[in-house]
Protein backbone atom coordinates (compact mmCIF):
# COMPACT_ATOMS: atom_id res chain seq x y z
CA UNK A 1 0.00 0.00 0.00
CA UNK A 2 1.14 3.37 -1.08
CA UNK A 3 -0.96 6.08 0.39
CA UNK A 4 -4.00 6.56 2.51
CA UNK A 5 -6.51 5.90 -0.17
CA UNK A 6 -5.19 2.68 -0.47
CA UNK A 7 -5.62 2.10 3.29
CA UNK A 8 -9.17 3.33 3.06
CA UNK A 9 -9.69 0.98 0.48
CA UNK A 10 -8.47 -2.51 2.31
CA UNK A 11 -10.46 -0.91 5.39
CA UNK A 12 -13.50 -0.75 2.81
CA UNK A 13 -12.87 -4.24 1.43
CA UNK A 14 -12.65 -5.76 4.83
CA UNK A 15 -15.04 -4.16 6.68
CA UNK A 16 -17.33 -5.32 3.65
CA UNK A 17 -15.96 -8.79 4.13
CA UNK A 18 -17.64 -8.59 7.77
CA UNK A 19 -14.54 -8.32 9.70
CA UNK A 20 -14.41 -6.35 12.83
CA UNK A 21 -12.85 -2.85 13.31
CA UNK A 22 -10.27 -5.09 16.00
CA UNK A 23 -9.82 -7.84 13.32
CA UNK A 24 -9.45 -4.66 10.11
CA UNK A 25 -6.83 -2.92 12.72
CA UNK A 26 -4.79 -6.28 12.94
CA UNK A 27 -4.57 -7.06 9.30
CA UNK A 28 -3.47 -3.17 8.60
CA UNK A 29 -1.39 -3.41 11.79
CA UNK A 30 -2.80 0.28 12.56
CA UNK A 31 -4.71 1.03 16.32
CA UNK A 32 -8.09 0.48 16.08
CA UNK A 33 -8.98 3.94 16.54
CA UNK A 34 -7.20 4.28 12.82
CA UNK A 35 -9.26 1.22 11.96
CA UNK A 36 -12.38 2.74 12.83
CA UNK A 37 -11.44 6.36 11.25
CA UNK A 38 -10.64 4.46 7.93
CA UNK A 39 -14.10 2.54 8.03
CA UNK A 40 -15.86 5.37 8.25
CA UNK A 41 -13.82 7.40 5.47
CA UNK A 42 -14.41 4.63 2.99
CA UNK A 43 -18.37 5.51 3.57
CA UNK A 44 -19.38 1.98 5.02
CA UNK A 45 -19.54 3.31 8.68
CA UNK A 46 -21.09 6.15 9.79
CA UNK A 47 -19.29 9.48 9.11
CA UNK A 48 -16.48 10.28 11.33
CA UNK A 49 -16.78 13.23 13.68
CA UNK A 50 -15.23 16.14 13.24
CA UNK A 51 -12.33 16.28 15.17
CA UNK A 52 -11.59 12.91 13.67
CA UNK A 53 -11.29 14.80 10.15
CA UNK A 54 -7.91 14.94 9.31
CA UNK A 55 -7.03 11.60 10.92
CA UNK A 56 -6.16 10.07 14.03
CA UNK A 57 -2.52 9.66 14.85
CA UNK A 58 -1.15 6.87 13.51
CA UNK A 59 2.02 4.91 11.53
CA UNK A 60 1.15 1.95 8.89
CA UNK A 61 3.64 -1.01 8.74
CA UNK A 62 3.59 -2.54 5.53
CA UNK A 63 5.71 -6.08 5.85
CA UNK A 64 3.09 -7.89 2.86
CA UNK A 65 6.69 -8.07 1.13
CA UNK A 66 8.03 -10.65 3.70
CA UNK A 67 4.93 -11.85 4.41
CA UNK A 68 4.19 -13.07 1.02
CA UNK A 69 7.20 -15.10 0.55
CA UNK A 70 7.80 -17.91 2.52
CA UNK A 71 11.67 -17.11 2.45
CA UNK A 72 11.86 -13.97 3.74
CA UNK A 73 9.16 -14.86 6.04
CA UNK A 74 11.75 -17.57 7.68
CA UNK A 75 14.47 -15.40 7.29
CA UNK A 76 12.86 -12.19 9.30
CA UNK A 77 11.66 -14.59 11.74
CA UNK A 78 14.94 -16.10 12.08
CA UNK A 79 15.77 -12.96 13.46
CA UNK A 80 13.29 -12.57 15.83
CA UNK A 81 14.46 -15.45 17.74
CA UNK A 82 17.98 -14.26 17.09
CA UNK A 83 16.93 -11.57 19.82
CA UNK A 84 15.24 -13.87 21.84
CA UNK A 85 18.30 -16.53 21.85
CA UNK A 86 20.01 -15.37 24.89
CA UNK A 87 17.12 -14.57 26.48
CA UNK A 88 15.99 -17.93 28.85
CA UNK A 89 17.43 -21.42 28.75
CA UNK A 90 14.61 -23.03 29.95
CA UNK A 91 12.18 -21.40 27.68
CA UNK A 92 10.24 -24.13 25.75
CA UNK A 93 7.17 -22.74 24.09
CA UNK A 94 6.51 -19.83 21.88
CA UNK A 95 3.94 -18.15 22.12
CA UNK A 96 2.12 -16.69 19.16
CA UNK A 97 -0.55 -13.46 19.08
CA UNK A 98 -2.81 -14.22 16.36
CA UNK A 99 -3.34 -13.61 13.18
CA UNK A 100 -0.24 -12.11 11.83
CA UNK A 101 1.99 -13.49 15.21
CA UNK A 102 1.36 -16.66 14.59
CA UNK A 103 3.78 -17.55 11.01
CA UNK A 104 6.24 -15.15 12.46
CA UNK A 105 5.88 -17.63 15.91
CA UNK A 106 6.57 -20.79 13.81
CA UNK A 107 10.02 -19.72 12.80
CA UNK A 108 10.87 -18.72 15.80
CA UNK A 109 9.64 -21.92 17.65
CA UNK A 110 11.70 -23.95 15.18
CA UNK A 111 14.89 -21.97 15.54
CA UNK A 112 14.69 -21.95 19.36
CA UNK A 113 13.50 -25.77 19.54
CA UNK A 114 10.43 -24.74 21.54
CA UNK A 115 6.74 -26.25 21.38
CA UNK A 116 4.24 -23.59 19.37
CA UNK A 117 1.11 -22.28 21.40
CA UNK A 118 -1.38 -19.25 20.17
CA UNK A 119 -3.75 -16.47 21.98
CA UNK A 120 -6.64 -14.83 20.08
CA UNK A 121 -6.50 -11.59 21.90
CA UNK A 122 -10.19 -9.46 22.28
CA UNK A 123 -9.55 -7.14 19.74
CA UNK A 124 -10.54 -9.31 17.02
CA UNK A 125 -14.26 -9.41 18.40
CA UNK A 126 -14.15 -5.37 18.81
CA UNK A 127 -16.43 -3.05 17.02
CA UNK A 128 -18.35 -0.63 18.44
CA UNK A 129 -19.04 -1.66 22.03
CA UNK A 130 -16.15 -3.18 23.48
CA UNK A 131 -18.36 -4.22 26.48
CA UNK A 132 -19.84 -7.12 23.92
CA UNK A 133 -16.73 -8.68 23.79
CA UNK A 134 -15.60 -12.05 25.21
CA UNK A 135 -12.14 -13.05 26.78
CA UNK A 136 -8.80 -13.86 24.67
CA UNK A 137 -8.05 -17.60 24.26
CA UNK A 138 -5.45 -19.84 23.62
CA UNK A 139 -5.81 -22.55 20.88
CA UNK A 140 -6.74 -26.07 21.50
CA UNK A 141 -4.95 -26.92 18.41
CA UNK A 142 -1.46 -25.99 19.31
CA UNK A 143 0.80 -26.46 22.82
CA UNK A 144 -0.45 -25.33 26.07
CA UNK A 145 0.90 -23.21 28.76
CA UNK A 146 0.91 -25.51 31.87
CA UNK A 147 3.08 -23.58 34.26
CA UNK A 148 5.98 -23.09 31.36
CA UNK A 149 7.78 -20.30 30.62
CA UNK A 150 7.78 -18.79 27.19
CA UNK A 151 8.44 -16.24 25.02
CA UNK A 152 5.51 -14.03 22.95
CA UNK A 153 5.87 -13.09 19.61
CA UNK A 154 3.78 -10.86 17.31
CA UNK A 155 4.18 -8.38 14.36
CA UNK A 156 3.89 -4.55 15.49
CA UNK A 157 3.03 -2.87 18.91
CA UNK A 158 1.00 -0.05 18.26
CA UNK A 159 -0.59 0.58 21.69
CA UNK A 160 1.06 -2.36 23.85
CA UNK A 161 -2.36 -3.52 24.99
CA UNK A 162 -2.70 -6.92 22.90
CA UNK A 163 0.59 -7.88 24.71
CA UNK A 164 -0.27 -6.91 28.00
CA UNK A 165 -3.91 -8.86 27.72
CA UNK A 166 -1.76 -11.55 26.19
CA UNK A 167 0.92 -11.37 29.07
CA UNK A 168 -2.11 -11.49 31.55
CA UNK A 169 -3.61 -14.53 30.04
CA UNK A 170 -0.06 -16.56 29.94
CA UNK A 171 0.06 -15.82 34.16
CA UNK A 172 -3.34 -16.41 34.37
CA UNK A 173 -2.65 -19.78 32.83
CA UNK A 174 0.38 -20.38 35.63
CA UNK A 175 2.46 -19.23 33.00
CA UNK A 176 6.21 -17.15 32.77
CA UNK A 177 6.61 -14.35 30.06
CA UNK A 178 10.22 -14.22 29.81
CA UNK A 179 10.70 -12.37 27.17
CA UNK A 180 8.85 -10.74 24.01
CA UNK A 181 9.28 -10.20 20.51
CA UNK A 182 8.19 -7.91 17.42
CA UNK A 183 9.12 -6.88 14.12
CA UNK A 184 7.77 -3.46 14.48
CA UNK A 185 7.27 -1.30 17.73
CA UNK A 186 5.51 2.04 17.00
CA UNK A 187 5.46 2.85 20.92
CA UNK A 188 9.48 2.74 21.46
CA UNK A 189 8.28 0.48 25.10
CA UNK A 190 11.52 -1.51 26.65
CA UNK A 191 9.26 -4.01 28.60
CA UNK A 192 5.25 -4.97 29.03
CA UNK A 193 4.28 -5.78 32.51
CA UNK A 194 7.95 -6.18 33.59
CA UNK A 195 8.96 -8.65 30.76
CA UNK A 196 11.24 -7.39 28.00
CA UNK A 197 9.99 -6.44 24.86
CA UNK A 198 12.61 -6.43 21.64
CA UNK A 199 12.11 -5.38 18.31
CA UNK A 200 13.76 -5.48 14.39
CA UNK A 201 12.33 -2.19 13.83
CA UNK A 202 11.56 0.73 15.99
CA UNK A 203 9.20 3.35 14.61
CA UNK A 204 9.61 7.15 16.24
CA UNK A 205 7.66 9.80 15.48
CA UNK A 206 9.41 12.73 15.28
CA UNK A 207 7.70 15.96 16.41
CA UNK A 208 4.92 17.34 18.21
CA UNK A 209 1.37 16.75 18.68
CA UNK A 210 -0.49 20.70 19.39
CA UNK A 211 -1.52 18.93 22.76
CA UNK A 212 1.15 17.74 23.45
CA UNK A 213 2.66 22.10 23.58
Amino acid sequence: MKNIDDLVDSAADLAQRGLSKGEIADELNVSRETASWLVERSGTGAEPEPSQSSGPHDIHVDWSAAGRDSTRLYHTGAAMADLLSKQGEDVDLTIGIEKAGAPLATTVARELDTDLGTYAPTKHQWDDDESETSDGSFSRNFAQIRDRDCYVVDDTITSGNTMAETIDAIHEQGGNPVACVVLADKRGVGDIRGVPVYSLLQVIRVGRDDADE
